[in-house]
Order: C-alpha cells, then structure tokens, then sequence
C-alpha cells in the first residue's frame, strides 16, 4: 500500500510540473503540498489499515473542499 502512494505523489507531482508549465501556480502549489504529504505518508510503513484510512480522510477532506468550492466560489458566468 506504501507503493500505491508513491504512485499517487508521483501523478501529483506530474501534475504540478503542468501547472507551473501553464502558469496556475496556486494550482501547482496546491498539488506540490499534495505531493509531499503522499511522499512523506509512503515512508511512513504503516500497517494496510492505517493507509486506507488516510486515504478515506483525504478523499473526504477533498470532497468536501471541492463541493465548497464549486457551490460557493466558483460562480457561473460568461468570462470578464
């Protein structure tokens, strides 16, 4: 399971390396803090378990982070 994070940090890093390319850096930053927590968890060797938890709390924390956004930020429109 310790892997399956590598992977994840890896994507992620893929990820901000795009988005600093594109000039989003709020995006990349966000991504790059992503990156770090799924690097640092990896080496962590916790039981299976414990990584399926901190997967389930970050999906939720993400779930949550983006319904709020998505209602409450992002307003519709037809540009600026």
């Amino acid at each position: 399971m310790d892997r399956m994070f590598r992977v994840l940090a890896f994507w992620t890093g893929i990820f901000t390396v795009m988005f600093f390319i594109g000039d989003m850096y709020s995006m990349a930053y966000l991504f790059l803090v992503q990156t770090v927590f799924f690097l640092a968890v990896s080496y962590l060797k916790l039981s299976e378990r414990m990584y399926m938890y901190l997967f389930g709390a970050y999906c939720t924390i993400f779930f949550v982070g983006f319904t709020y956004y998505s209602n409450f930020i992002l307003v519709p429109g037809f540009g600026h």
